[in-house]
This record gives C-alpha cells, sequence and structure tokens, in this order.
C-alpha cells in the first residue's frame, strides 16, 4: 500500500503491535475481513449521505488495517498466504468501489456536474489495479504510475476532508486530479506491458 520510501520505517513502528496481534490468536485475514468490510459499510452509509467529516475518520480507520495484515502475515509461523493475497486484494477493490460509488450516489441525489468526473476515475482506478494484476500474470512487472491504491485514496479522503473542513471547490479537486491520475497511470501500465511483449 505505502510507496518503498516509507513502508519500511512504517513496517518497523507496526511490528510490536502485530507480534502482540499474533500472540492474542489475531489473523492476517481476519484483519483484512475487518478493514476491507469496515471501509465499506462505512463508505456506504457516510459518503452516500455527504457526511464527509466522520466518513473520513471511520474509513481511514479500517482502511489502516491494510498496513497490519501483510506485516501480520509475515510475522506468523506459516507465513502468507495465496489464499490471504487474493483475500486482501479483493476487499481492497470493494472496499474502493464503495468509496468511489458512494460519493457518486451522492453527487446523482444533488444532480452534480462531478458524477462522469467520478465515474471516470472508478473505472480507470479498476484499470489500474487490473492491469497490473493481468500482467504479473503473464510474468511481467508493472509498478507503473502515479496512482497506485494509497495514492488515490490519499487524494480523495483529503479532498474530502477538505471539503467537511468547509474549504471550496475540494471535492472537485480532488475528482479531478483522482481520474486525471488514473488515466495517467493506466496507460502509463499499458505502455510497460505493450513494450515488455512486442518482442512476443
Amino acid at each position: 500500500m505505502l510507496q518503498a520510501s516509507i513502508k519500511a520505517p512504517i513496517t518497523r513502528a507496526i511490528t510490536p503491535l502485530c507480534r502482540f496481534l499474533l500472540k492474542m490468536g489475531v489473523t492476517a485475514n481476519a484483519l483484512s475481513a475487518v478493514g476491507g468490510l469496515g471501509a465499506t459499510v462505512s463508505s456506504i452509509v457516510f459518503f452516500s449521505r455527504g457526511h464527509f467529516f466522520w466518513g473520513v475518520i471511520v474509513t481511514l480507520f479500517f482502511i489502516l488495517f491494510d498496513l497490519l495484515d501483510g506485516t501480520l502475515a509475515r510475522l506468523s509461523p506459516t507465513g502468507g498466504s495465496r489464499w490471504g493475497a487474493l483475500l486482501d486484494s479483493t476487499l481492497d477493490r470493494i472496499s474502493d468501489a464503495a468509496l468511489a460509488g458512494s460519493l457518486i450516489i451522492f453527487l446523482m441525489k444533488s444532480h452534480d456536474r462531478l458524477v462522469p468526473v467520478m465515474l471516470v476515475g472508478l473505472v480507470a482506478s479498476g484499470l489500474v489495479s487490473y492491469i497490473k494484476a493481468r500482467a504479473e500474470g503473464m510474468g511481467i512487472a508493472c509498478n507503473g504510475g502515479i496512482a497506485e491504491r494509497s495514492e488515490r485514496l490519499a487524494i480523495i479522503l483529503m479532498g474530502l476532508w477538505l471539503t467537511a473542513l468547509g474549504v471550496p471547490y475540494m471535492l472537485a479537486a480532488g475528482a479531478w486530479l483522482l481520474a486525471s491520475a488514473s488515466i495517467y497511470t493506466v496507460g502509463e501500465r499499458l505502455v510497460i506491458v505493450y513494450i515488455a511483449t512486442k518482442a512476443d
């Protein structure tokens, strides 16, 4: 989830907590489920109704579980599993779609012109993850672009937070930035895969 430059220090900071959770019998899959489902439900409950302030706080709380499940899996005696990786990735996609979809519902209620922008952002964000997964299935590393999941979440949650604080145009800025960054990342990843496969 986090960029490599800050992932190592964050991992060191949360390792003691993960060791404690492991001793308490908590599994990485349980953390993934709580985080993914919690973020999904909170997005639907808060964002679809325009309650951005508490929506950001509660949803971010559950999203932060994504920091813990990977480290917990690595610390467990059995290590991470392919099922756990698939579960985590699937729940990430569901919670991301719930966040964007809930915002679209809210915008549609007020007939806001940002609806198509958010739709583009939702589709392009899904393609960012799909292209990477498909490329890795072909044996091609595909990490290009500027809109990994962490960046996409930061963009939209920051826009919502500033909107809740009364800063004008921040929701529009977040929606446009999300769509633009995601489209750019889709294009860059397609180029990466094309270059890697053009010799086939």
